[in-house]
């Protein structure tokens, strides 16, 4: 079906800014990207993540929407990564994920295989592995762990070559970014430092920069180590359970290892604390003894904007739509979240399997959210 070709502003250029920009200009439409931040994309919330698609994980921890928008994520990554094209390097990875614990926090593990099969319904996607069947697929890894879960329904994105591909992807389909420019939004219009600029269509996706049009909106910090190491290679994201968190380990090209645990509950931006670091660093050890010698290249800090329920929201008004809310879960439900936004900015009809999850996330009350997990200390 063809549509009515629009001129677009976008304030917010982190991923869903990128994406949805890259999504309607491919339609045709003429679209201007503003950010307040550097072209590179450094102070985005998903810049600082690990780029884990991993339904099956967040699915003990979130309602059934935020599990069905993951696997609808599942579909629609690998189209979007072969149109991307990205010549710097391989932006999409299916190997699953394996989750393990200590001996001492087996119960830990158990009791994410029964949330996992009580969210899910099924069995599917999932399985055992013995201790043999671990080290067959990550060899390096502790030889400790007497059991694991491989979760073979994930996969994760090199977040930030996605980051430098869709730039270059707008640039290439004629889209304009202003970087470095705060800006002020209503109806149709986009208020510049050197004036108001005219939209048929006005997107807010400025994440924390939106608060005026989420009063409730709140920051939840998010803290990860980037380290590197030649000693070791990991094949997929390895997940540590432990009764306090539930560390992460994503493996990025050039021997390089995201390190991340559940948020805090805290709209801090101060550098990681001494004993965030530690608790990191020596889980990380506690994972694979080669880690040991591991050089830390990066700790970063920031905020991921979360509702009081933890689900995404798009609120439209006259030429206007808001769009807030990806809370931990960025890339898990930035495709269907996007879908439903490029539908609506072109009228189409309120079907959409995106559409629906979306209005199940808006209904869902205080009450019966989920509640975020809180890193000790």
């Amino acid at each position: 079906m063809s549509h009515a070709k629009q001129s677009i502003g976008i304030a917010g250029a982190g991923l869903l800014g990128r994406l949805i920009a890259w999504r309607l200009l491919r339609q045709g439409h003429s679209v201007v990207l503003f950010d307040r931040g550097p072209e590179n994309g450094t102070q985005a919330a998903a810049w600082t993540a690990a780029g884990m698609v991993a339904p099956l994980s967040e699915a003990v921890v979130s309602d059934r929407s935020v599990y069905e928008m993951g696997r609808y994520a599942l579909r629609q990554w690998p189209h979007w990564v072969k149109q991307l094209a990205s010549n710097r390097r391989p932006l999409w990875q299916f190997n699953g994920s394996l989750v393990v614990a200590h001996p001492q926090d087996d119960t830990e593990l158990t009791q994410f295989y029964r949330d996992l099969h009580h969210a899910t319904g099924d069995t599917h996607g999932y399985q055992w592995l013995t201790r043999p069947a671990i080290r067959a697929l990550e060899p390096d890894l502790s030889d400790q762990f007497q059991r694991g879960l491989l979760l073979e329904n994930e996969g994760h994105l090199d977040n930030r070559a996605l980051f430098a591909a869709l730039g270059d992807a707008l640039r290439e389909l004629g889209g304009h970014c202003v970087f470095d420019c705060e800006v002020e939004l209503e109806s149709g219009l986009i208020h510049t430092p050197s004036g108001p600029r005219r939209f048929d269509q006005v997107i807010d996706c400025r994440g924390m920069g939106a608060k005026s049009g989420f009063p409730e909106l709140r920051g939840v910090r998010g803290e990860i180590l980037q380290v590197q190491t030649r000693d070791l290679t990991l094949s997929r994201p390895i997940r540590l359970m432990h009764p306090r968190y539930q560390l992460y380990v994503v493996p990025k090209p050039d021997h390089h290892f995201v390190i991340g645990a559940t948020q805090i509950e805290s709209e801090d931006r101060s550098p990681m604390s001494l004993q965030s670091s530690l608790e990191l660093s020596s889980a990380l050890y506690t994972l694979a003894p080669a880690f040991s010698e591991a050089r830390i290249v990066e700790q970063s800090v920031n905020l991921r904007p979360a509702l009081p329920d933890n689900n995404p929201r798009i609120t439209s008004e006259d030429r206007l739509l808001r769009v807030n809310g990806l809370f931990r879960h960025g890339y898990l439900l930035a495709p269907a979240v996007v879908d439903q936004v490029v539908a609506m900015t072109e009228g189409s009809a309120d079907t959409e399997f995106a559409h629906s999850l979306l209005m199940h996330c808006s209904r869902k009350t205080s009450d019966d959210r989920s509640q975020p997990q809180q890193r000790a200390g």
